[in-house]
Parts: C-alpha cells; sequence; structure tokens
C-alpha cells in the first residue's frame, strides 16, 4: 500500500490533495463520471457500439468539428491527434541521460542508459520506443519540451477539458478550440452540412476538442453495414424543442450524435472501401485505430482531423512495467501507420501529434509509480520536411515548486496556434479569435503551409438574368462543387429570411433554378439570395 511510504529521496515534498490514490474519495472524485456514462444510463447503449471499422468503432464529429471548416482550407493537410489518456510520464518517456538528478530522484523507476536510445548527449528515449528511432534519424520527429499551462489543474477531467478547450485554468468553457474554429468559418454548417465530416475520432468515447457550442457527435451501432442502413432511413431527430436545462441539453447531444452518422455513413463506408491497409500493425488497441485513419486517408475521404486514443497513462503504481507496454504501442503504431500511408504515396501531408493531460510528478511514490505533475513532452511525426530537433526548455529538476514540479516552459496553446496557423494553413486573425488571445507561433515547429493554387471553395453563385422564354421569371445560376444538403432561399436587403425556395440535396454540377418572384407573392424590390451548402453561405444582391 502507498499510504504510509514517502519518497525515496531526502526532500520534503507535498502533494496536492487528490493528485495521489492515497488521499482516497478526493482522488476518486477526478474520475467522475462521462457524458458516454451518461448516454449508459439512458440506454443509449442498447443501439450497440460505436459505427464500427476493422472491428474498432468510429465516431464522426460535425458542426462545430473541423469537417466542414478545414475541408473547405486551401491547404492540403492532415493533421492525426493522438492522446496519451491519464496524463504520461515525460521523464521517463525522455530521459534526461546526462542530469543526475534524475537519477537521483528516481533510484528505482529511473531508466538506465542500457534501456534507452540516443537522441543526442543529453537526451535518450525509452528503448519501449525503438521504432521511432528512424524517424528521428531521418528527420521526421519534433520534440516539444515540457509542455503545460499556467495553475496546473491537477484533475483528469479539468485538465482534459483545459487542453480540449485551450481555455486559461480558471475559464470553464464547454467548446473545443477546433469546434470553435468550424462554427465561425461555416456559419451554415448546421442547416446546409457538407456530407464529409470534418473531424473524426476513432473509439468509443467522444472529446471535447471537436465541440462547438452546438456541435453533433457519433452515434452507437453495432457494425458498419447496420450503421449504413439505419443511415439510409433518413430519419433525423428534432432538437429546435429542446431546453437549456440539462437532461435536454444531453438529450439533444445524442440526437445530434444520431444525425451526424445520417449525414456521414455513405461517404466513411466508400473511403473505407477504397482504401486499404498496406503495412503490418501490431496488436495492440492503438494500432487498430491508427489502421483506419490510414484506410480512411488513402480512400481520400477528405478529413482534414483524425484523433486516436490510448488509456492507461495513470501510472500511480507499478510504473516501469506498464508505462513500457505503452510507449511500445505508441511507437509501434506511429511507425505502422507513416509506413502505411507510405505505401500508398499519402504520407508528405500528414502530421501526428501527441498530447496528455498533464505529466506525472519528477519524485517517485511509495508504490513504484508517479501521481499527478505539470508538464510533459508532446512529440510530432511527419515528413521529411519536419526535420528532427528540440523545442523549448526540459524541465528544471533541481528548483521545483512546492508541490514537487518544475514549471512548464511551453505553452500548450503555443503549440496549437502553430499547428492551426503554419500546418492547416488557418489565418492569424482566426487562430487568435479561436483560441481567445494570441499565442506566438513556435519559430521553426513544422514547415509553413502554401496554400493550393485556385480555389477549394464548396460553391459558387454564378449569377442570375431573366428568362428569355417565359416572362417574370428569373434564371438563378450556381454550381456546386462539394455534393451535400444545399439550401436557395431570398433574404431582405437587411439579412432577414422570407423565402425559402429549396432544400435538397445535390451532386457535384452547375445548377439554374427558375425563379418567379409572383408565386411566392414577392413585390418588386431589392432582395438578396442566399446558397447555404456545405457549411457556406454565399450571397448576391438581386432587383426585380
Amino acid at each position: 500500500m502507498c499510504d504510509k511510504h514517502q519518497p525515496s529521496i531526502n526532500k520534503k515534498v507535498k502533494k496536492r490533495y487528490g493528485s495521489a490514490l492515497e488521499h482516497g474519495k478526493a482522488h476518486d472524485q477526478q474520475h467522475k463520471w462521462s457524458r458516454r456514462d451518461f448516454m449508459r444510463k439512458l440506454g443509449i447503449a442498447a443501439a450497440g457500439a460505436p459505427l464500427v471499422l476493422g472491428g474498432t468503432p468510429v465516431a464522426a464529429f460535425n458542426a462545430a468539428p473541423l469537417l466542414a471548416g478545414l475541408n473547405a482550407s486551401d491547404c492540403d493537410r492532415i493533421l492525426v491527434l493522438i492522446r496519451l489518456k491519464g496524463g504520461n510520464d515525460g521523464l521517463n518517456t525522455l530521459i534526461p541521460r546526462s542530469n543526475d538528478e534524475y537519477y537521483n530522484i528516481r533510484p528505482s523507476l529511473a531508466i538506465q542508459e542500457n534501456n534507452l536510445w540516443a537522441l543526442n548527449d543529453e537526451f535518450g528515449m525509452h528503448s519501449a520506443t525503438i521504432d521511432l528511432q528512424p524517424f528521428w534519424e531521418e528527420g521526421r520527429m519534433k520534440i516539444i519540451h515540457n509542455v503545460g499551462y499556467p495553475d496546473q489543474n491537477y484533475s483528469h477531467f479539468r485538465s482534459s477539458d483545459i487542453w480540449a478547450s485551450a481555455s486559461d485554468s480558471d475559464v470553464e468553457d464547454s467548446s473545443g478550440w477546433i469546434g470553435r474554429l468550424m462554427e465561425i468559418n461555416f456559419p451554415a454548417f448546421m442547416d446546409a452540412p457538407p456530407v464529409v465530416p470534418p473531424a473524426l475520432q476513432i473509439g468509443v468515447q467522444t472529446n471535447q476538442v471537436f465541440r462547438g457550442y452546438g456541435t453533433n457527435m457519433a452515434l452507437s451501432i453495432s457494425n458498419p453495414t447496420e450503421f449504413y442502413q439505419i443511415a439510409q432511413s433518413g430519419q433525423l431527430y428534432d432538437t429546435s424543442l429542446l431546453g437549456d436545462c440539462a437532461p435536454d441539453q444531453e438529450l439533444s447531444f445524442v440526437r445530434e450524435t444520431a444525425n451526424s452518422a445520417y449525414r456521414y455513413s455513405e461517404t466513411i463506408r466508400d473511403a473505407y472501401n477504397n482504401g486499404s491497409n498496406q503495412a503490418s500493425y501490431p496488436g495492440n488497441r492503438l494500432a487498430e485505430q491508427m489502421a483506419i485513419v490510414a484506410r480512411l486517408i488513402k480512400g481520400n475521404l477528405g478529413t482534414k482531423v483524425y484523433m486516436v486514443s490510448i488509456g492507461g497513462f495513470d501510472t500511480h503504481a507499478d510504473q516501469a512495467e506498464w508505462h513500457a507496454e505503452l510507449l511500445n504501442y505508441l511507437g509501434s503504431s506511429v511507425k505502422a501507420f507513416f509506413d502505411d500511408l507510405a505505401a500508398g504515396g499519402s504520407d508528405q501531408n500528414v502530421m501526428a501529434m501527441t498530447f496528455s493531460e498533464f505529466g506525472r510528478t519528477i519524485f517517485e511514490n511509495g508504490s513504484a509509480g508517479t501521481d499527478h505533475g505539470t508538464g510533459s513532452p508532446m512529440f510530432l511525426f511527419g515528413p521529411e520536411s519536419l526535420g528532427s530537433d528540440f523545442v523549448g526548455t526540459p524541465p528544471d529538476l533541481e528548483n521545483p515548486g512546492p508541490y514537487g514540479d518544475p514549471e512548464y516552459s511551453v505553452d500548450f496553446r503555443s503549440v496549437y496556434s502553430t499547428m492551426l496557423k503554419d500546418w492547416l494553413c488557418v489565418d492569424p486573425t482566426v487562430t487568435d479569435y479561436v483560441l481567445g488571445q494570441t499565442f506566438e507561433p513556435i519559430s521553426g515547429l513544422v514547415p509553413p503551409g502554401s496554400p493550393a493554387i485556385g480555389s477549394n471553395d464548396t460553391a459558387a453563385l454564378l449569377g442570375h438574368n431573366p428568362d428569355p422564354n417565359t416572362p417574370g421569371t428569373i434564371l438563378l445560376k450556381y454550381a456546386i462543387k462539394q455534393r451535400g444538403t444545399t439550401r436557395l432561399r431570398i433574404l431582405t436587403t437587411s439579412g432577414q429570411p422570407i423565402r425559402t425556395l429549396f432544400t435538397e440535396f445535390k451532386d457535384r454540377n452547375s445548377y439554374t433554378f427558375s425563379f418567379r418572384p409572383s408565386d411566392y407573392f414577392l413585390p418588386p424590390g431589392e432582395y438578396i439570395y442566399q446558397l447555404d451548402t456545405g457549411g457556406r453561405i454565399y450571397n448576391r444582391t438581386l432587383r426585380f
């Protein structure tokens, strides 16, 4: 038992209440129930597991996720988020091999020289990650030291929310940084969404990172065939009459989850069937998820952001064996994933980024483990243009704070800012708004993207003219570049919708709508006709 043991060094270290197993109920409270538990209690799980591809659940995000937003970006790049759930021990992942203090404060857990591979004279990686060595040697791996945020919260759930929302630790925000981006760029997403999911999470539990202020999540069903059959029924659940109280909000979440599946089923199915895996993946949970992502990317799904996750990093006890196994899963899965992409020629525009809600204490506890800490390294894996290097300042092991944790050196939101601006080509003004304040990008972290020549917009209003064959009729012309739900409306010059001409699913093509104002009881004057599709809004002025 760990409740009677002290760290095996002579320094006096306080433990933040609730951060360690020995704190009993206070620690248990940090493992509160989740929305998934809520859904189970409501019987939602009776619908089965989430959409399953290759035996692994898949959750499709819309509304605020990156689905629509980044799909319309001119930047032809993909970001894969790898969540290390539970709080990864950075010191035993990235080992300060020349630092005597490290071996002093971790007499039993420190990784010895014969159990690591060298990055340089100062740092090495746990030997369990040996599959990552080629990434470092080939210039495809960046390491960001000691990433965290001010006023660290040691609760798994609260800290996870902070990382997902990109908020300050004293601000509670139910939305996510990717979700907010989509709501800004795609105001018509809910009414005329695209058919390509902007973001996909592989696995059972959805994550706040993709949640906007009105987001859809994933439908839970047992297999792809059932998923497709249900989706083709076309049934959508009404959320308009639900209120702001907690039960109604949770019911709204579940209904929107189902609606997402209907919209995306055919696209996901086609991409999965069009792609194939061309690498040998290890037999672990993370590898299964990454194999699906690789297959969807190679099947040209068009989604710009994916998330996979691996749990078990809350290593309060018996850390050495468990942590090594998890690191092996990470290294071998990342290698197989990029080998697979390379075999299909799809690896040059894909970046993978790890993150965890916090690190671990630099001191051992009495149970051969570590407790909730502060900063932890982040890792980037990508094409040769990424380069191999270190960013930030390593943790200062000789000058920890009152709780035994060194101060972080890199704010995680600076990493987010860099990935948005430089990798995904998001305008700096939009990035600053999404993150709530300005975080300067980290120079040289990733190769800056260049927008592709031409427009990748989802539609265009081509103009209008009188119908020469039918007096009193105006031909409204438009083009759809990405198939999906499309709505055409007439608005007043102040932007008030007054007539809906149609709401239909349209394939890629050019169209003409014959508009006869008298059929809609509209008097002569100036109006706006508005096209909503792919989450975007297009307006032109019309006089008759």
